[in-house]
């Protein structure tokens, strides 16, 4: 592998510290510094706003750079399948997928909304009349999760109301301000809430029951309903990042992927190991693009 990074590597966050992307960055700058897996500095660069799409306009001036990539995620295909964006996904060379995390649902400690028949009730009955909060984009995992449930109790996917928020960390604070129902939020933007008593879970879109405060919290299989997605959090380059860049940020990924820090926040953050490079990470985004522009679809969200 004849390229190497000879300055500093800027890892870029389309959310402010602490959002869901930042988290994803900076787990992965500590296992790569921690193990000096490469000989330059490693940085986390935050360009928070519009639902993560201005970390990608940054990309777009760093164009054919080598030292920088963002943390990626479904959500970009979404925004552009959407029409929220025009900017191809395809344009910022994918480097790999790091992990994938389960979505949950979420309501305020007091609400009439006990579980997950509650709120199915509930869509039943007046599907307009609930208020949904999630972040970052109409379209995204956490949405589609909500479509599955809605779609269960028999209602119109797009009856009730949608607030989407830039990042989770808004979403989940809408919902504590008693102006959701219910948060459709990634599994570990919830946590610092539950545990203080002001949220509590009644679905997740595991497989299987997540640890710690989820350990009590029922899968949405579990409650009948077929609603088990995750959102993977991945990285791309610049637009004209080099075939040979994207192979030696790969291997430095996998080994990041490999170490004791980077399991331990897998563990912390109740993220799954979902690692994937190379070809089988290009079959797995042709896939989910055309998965995700029939659901699309059917939501009534598809860009023309």
């Amino acid at each position: 592998m004849s390229w190497k990074p000879t300055q500093e590597l800027e890892i870029v966050a389309g959310t402010p510290p602490g959002g869901g992307l930042d988290r994803s960055a900076r787990a992965l700058a500590r296992a790569i510094e921690e193990n000096r897996l490469i000989d330059v500095p490693v940085k986390v660069v935050n360009v928070g706003g519009d639902g993560g799409r201005k970390a990608w306009v940054h990309m777009d001036g760093r164009a054919g750079e080598g030292h920088v990539f963002g943390i990626s995620s479904p959500n970009m295909a979404a925004d552009y399948l959407t029409g929220v964006t025009k900017s191809d996904p395809d344009k910022y060379p994918p480097i790999a997928i790091l992990y994938s995390e389960y979505i949950a649902f979420v309501v305020d400690t007091d609400s009439t909304i006990h579980d997950g028949k509650d709120l199915l009730g509930r869509f039943a009955r007046d599907p307009a009349g609930v208020t949904i909060a999630l972040s970052t984009s109409l379209g995204n995992s956490n949405h589609v999760a909500v479509a599955k449930v809605i779609r269960h109790s028999g209602a119109d996917t797009r009856a009730p109301k949608i607030r989407v928020f830039d990042t989770a960390l808004d979403a989940v604070a809408d919902v504590v301000a008693g102006n959701a129902d219910v948060g459709a939020i990634t599994a570990a933007s919830s946590v610092p809430e539950i545990e203080a008593g002001r949220l509590r879970t009644i679905g997740i879109s595991s497989p299987a029951r997540l640890p710690g405060c989820y350990a009590a919290a029922p899968t949405w299989k579990e409650q009948g309903v077929d609603c088990v997605i995750g959102s993977w959090r991945g990285v791309s380059g610049p637009p004209g990042m080099g075939a040979d860049q994207v192979a030696y940020w790969a291997s430095v990924l996998r080994r990041a992927t490999q170490t004791a820090e980077w399991k331990t926040d897998l563990a912390r953050m109740f993220w799954t190991e979902m690692y994937l490079d190379g070809p089988a990470l290009t079959e797995h985004l042709r896939r989910e693009r055309g998965e995700m522009r029939s659901i699309l679809s059917d939501l009534g969200l598809l860009s023309a």
